[in-house]
């Protein structure tokens, strides 16, 4: 299916300052198909000009060939200052198993993106070391200025980490690799008193480390599969399934779940949202996005610091401090995210020099002519 645009030879807005340069196609038609492998192959046909690339597979190896080769098709990864937010396989804390912040953190600890990132996804993203990943909201090094006056007052109650340690996510590039990381989670949870009994960690009181991981979509099985036969090897139980996206849905917004995979979607400008993905009064409102359960004073103050924000300034340093209390409470795993825009086009158009600091796909096919 397809749907055609037919521009405006009238439009009023045709010579203002913000849309000069802008909508240089007298017609454009966006084409839909259900199949993505049928989608490459048409656009690799000319069916159509351009298409946005979203999976590493496709962009590495089936945008590939003689036309990529003679140059009559391109393809160029554009990048941008966009706000990535957060992906992460978030746990639930209103689960016993997830009650403990070092158990959280050993269980970051089994996840060896560096292999899924190489493996599954042809090296083509970055890991997320952030709640605003991708942009000047974001936590960097230690706490200091502004930052460090802001979090000063709730020293007590956060983890000494937060003023000690920079924001840094478990890499596995070292000489022992995933080895030394399962090896530190493993003497965690030994720390924590959760012993090894018939192959599965057991708590005091008989609790077994054991969670189950509900997936949305069929794609990140591979991930997980990975993912659990890493904490297998520490003793932990964790099982994985698909369900489709009624009951998915369904079951987030009734926090019924042990863990999930979300994305914490990000602006340049936070603000009320933070309440819904993080503050306390939505850790108990069903259908909010406090997925975690997240219930600290200090979150909902840092929050509130946000919102009432009255210069861009102290928004800055507030959504710094609030990246690096989130960061160490450990309420998810972090996942990964695309710097630039990965677009294929046939060679057939003129671009312009400056690639706009903040954009979208489509917003930017507006910039081009032929």
């Amino acid at each position: 299916k397809s749907i055609t645009y037919k521009r405006n030879p009238h439009y009023w807005a045709a010579d203002h300052p913000v849309r000069r340069g802008l909508f240089n196609f007298d017609r454009i038609t966006i084409k839909y198909y259900k199949d993505q492998i049928v989608a490459v192959e048409a656009f690799k046909a000319g069916e159509f000009d351009a298409m946005l690339v979203n999976i590493a597979k496709q962009w590495v190896r089936d945008m590939s060939g003689n036309k990529f080769d003679d140059r009559e098709i391109l393809k160029k990864k554009f990048p941008h200052s966009n706000n990535a937010g957060m992906q992460g396989f978030v746990m639930n804390t209103r689960r016993p198993v997830f009650k403990d912040p070092s158990v959280r953190k050993a269980l970051g600890l089994a996840f060896d993106f560096e292999w899924v990132n190489k493996t599954l996804f042809y090296d083509q993203y970055v890991r997320s070391r952030s709640f605003f990943s991708n942009s000047h909201l974001a936590a960097t090094g230690l706490p200091t200025g502004e930052e460090l006056e802001l979090l000063e007052p709730f020293r007590s109650r956060l983890p000494e980490d937060v003023f000690l340690k920079p924001i840094e996510a478990p890499s596995t590039h070292g000489k022992l690799g995933l080895r030394e990381n399962l090896r530190k989670a493993a003497d965690i949870l030994k720390d924590g008193g959760w012993t090894l009994k018939d192959g599965v960690l057991q708590n005091s009181v008989g609790t077994k480390l054991s969670f189950e991981i509900i997936l949305v979509s069929p794609s990140f099985e591979r991930v997980m599969a990975a993912y659990t036969n890493n904490l297998k090897k520490i003793g932990v139980k964790a099982t994985y399934r698909t369900i489709d996206p009624a009951l998915y849905t369904d079951r987030l917004n009734k926090f019924d779940f042990d863990m999930c995979v979300f994305v914490y979607g990000q602006s340049q400008s936070p603000g009320n949202e933070q309440r819904n993905y993080w503050h306390s009064t939505a850790a108990e409102t069903r259908g909010s996005r406090n997925l975690a359960g997240v219930n600290d004073p200090v979150v909902d103050a840092l929050v509130e610091k946000i919102i009432y924000a009255d210069t861009r300034e102290k928004l800055v340093v507030a959504c710094k401090a609030l990246d690096r209390v989130l960061w160490y409470g450990y309420y998810l795993i972090p996942n990964w995210y695309l710097d630039g825009h990965r677009i294929a086009y046939h060679n057939k158009f003129k671009l312009p020099l400056t690639i706009p600091t903040y954009y979208d796909y489509m917003s930017f096919l507006m910039t081009w002519w032929q």
